[in-house]
């Protein structure tokens, strides 16, 4: 009984180590279960790429006093509206973080990136020590397509290879969309843009 119990321990340490060597690995045989709902070297298919219709990216009725071209972030309701003016926002559908990660400020866009390379804080590192400790910007990078740097501070709008975590509160604060979504935005909104995170709609 011991041995079998030790023996599968080992096991599962032997599996996280090459989940994390071999990113590979943890898509074909192996998951870990990476609570900040990253998965490093996974690349989603086109349907997993599919978002839900109500979190498909499109021009919505939007009331707010904020210039055209100013961000919003709703964390509660999992949408980032880019005001348009008269009376509209387009709207995309995002994951946020999750409780005790999620937070509400004025930012502006301080840096673009296309293809970021992902360094794990060390905050993740001491919550998930299989991460790996840096990876290269790619189709299977958790930071996705582009990444917009909010201020000075480690949150960013990215994009994801999680697709499925749209619509949830799974990260470590920063706001993730499926990689088409993350290149239409990135193309749109220039260095230097508000960005507004409330945790509840504007009433």
């Amino acid at each position: 009984m011991i041995a079998s119990h030790l023996f599968s321990r080992l096991a599962c340490a032997a599996a996280l180590a090459l989940a994390a060597a071999y990113p590979a690995y943890a898509q074909g045989q192996y998951q870990a279960r990476y609570v900040d709902g990253d998965q490093p070297g996974y690349i989603p298919s086109a349907e997993e790429e599919e978002l839900a219709p109500q979190f498909k990216r499109t021009m919505v009725f939007y009331r707010t006093t904020e210039a055209p071209g100013t961000i919003i972030v709703s964390t509660s309701e999992r949408f980032l509206y880019v005001v348009q003016g008269n009376g509209r926002a387009l709207r995309y559908g995002i994951g946020v973080g999750r409780e005790g990660f999620q937070w509400k400020g004025l930012l502006k866009i301080t840096r673009k990136q296309e293809w970021p390379d992902w360094t794990p804080p060390p905050e993740m590192i001491a919550r998930q020590p299989y991460l790996p400790r840096f990876m290269a910007g790619g189709p299977g990078n958790p930071m996705g397509a582009r990444a917009l740097y909010l201020g000075t501070t480690v949150y960013r709008i990215h994009g994801t290879n999680q697709p499925q975590t749209i619509g949830t509160a799974v990260s470590s604060g920063c706001f993730r969309l499926v990689n088409a979504d993350v290149i239409d935005l990135y193309e749109r909104i220039p260095v230097g843009t508000k960005v507004i995170v409330r945790q509840k709609p504007e009433i």
